[in-house]
């Protein structure tokens, strides 16, 4: 469909882009449609009316599957930065003034890679508020939120052990991290860099490769990312890590390098029951995080 030139172009409505893109994240209508509290066939009409005013499909669909088409794929960044930006603008209007403290916990990793932009982002809109935060494990923060310590955590976890309470901000894969031009993966038994116990990408990898008969020996083990990167880079081990962290000198390795496929993890976030104004405040800010980095594929 072409806009006559004198006509406005039509106006997408943010209402129908979160129900495109929790189609796009679940690959389901009938999954959308619960996420956004609507029935499926409301979901469905919104979205033939998306594909009208585009006058291009966004979605391909079988007995099986919903998957994106090409301008579909498209639309998806847009999407995200617009529900983003909205998430934003009116947060500026709707939370008040308030002053306090966040008691705010992450692992290691995403501590470096996401709490940055939160951060930044978070004092730009609320500098009256102060953050307080605390790197650990996963299970170690899960622990201390239990005990009141903690106002809101961000961890790692896979579908069977993500807690209900938990709300999914990201679901990435894992692969193997090896140097550019490395050899670690070809060596007997394979050097591998590992997290402390209670790691998922830990029991992941070595299941993995007890399912394949790899032989192996745990080379390096650190709880830091700078740790695990500099093993890594040094070509002595090579190491479970998502699929964003590999950029630059790492290089992600597979099957074809003679080494297993690995699960998918997600990121999540819990928050204290009865959160105060500050705290949800800094939940929301996490989540325009995570859409943001979503749409961009940068934190």
């Amino acid at each position: 469909m072409t806009a006559p030139l004198n006509h406005p172009l039509p106006l997408l409505e943010l209402d129908v882009l979160r129900t495109f893109v929790a189609i796009a994240e679940t690959g389901s209508f009938t999954l959308a449609a619960s996420s956004v509290f609507r029935t499926p066939s409301a979901v469905s009409m919104q979205i033939k009316k998306l594909e009208e005013m585009l006058g291009r499909p966004v979605f391909t669909r079988d007995a099986r599957s919903v998957s994106l088409t090409n301008d579909g794929e498209m639309l998806l960044g847009y999407a995200r930065r617009l529900l983003a930006i909205n998430r934003e603008a009116v947060s500026k209007f709707i939370i008040p003034d308030i002053t306090g403290v966040v008691r705010l916990g992450s692992p290691d990793d995403y501590g470096e890679r996401v709490l940055p932009a939160v951060l930044k982002r978070f004092a730009e809109t609320h500098p009256a508020i102060a953050v307080d935060v605390t790197i650990d494990q996963s299970v170690n923060l899960k622990k201390r939120m239990a005990e009141r310590q903690l106002d809101l955590i961000i961890i790692t976890c896979c579908e069977r052990t993500a807690p209900s309470e938990a709300e999914v901000l990201l679901t990435e894969p894992v692969v193997w991290g090896g140097a550019r031009g490395g050899s670690a993966h070809l060596r007997e038994p394979l050097p591998v860099s590992l997290w402390e116990e209670g790691c998922i990408w830990r029991a992941n990898a070595l299941e993995a490769l007890g399912e394949i008969g790899r032989n192996y020996r745990v080379a390096y083990m650190s709880a830091h990312t700078a740790g695990q990167r500099a093993a890594i880079l040094a070509d002595l081990a090579v190491a479970p890590l998502p699929r964003s962290f590999i950029s630059g000198e790492l290089v992600a390795l597979g099957p074809k390098d003679g080494l297993p496929e690995l699960a998918d993890y997600n990121l999540a976030m819990m928050v204290a029951p009865e959160a105060s104004a500050p705290v949800r405040a800094a939940a929301d800010h996490i989540r325009a995080t995570l859409d943001s980095f979503k749409a961009t594929g940068r934190f």
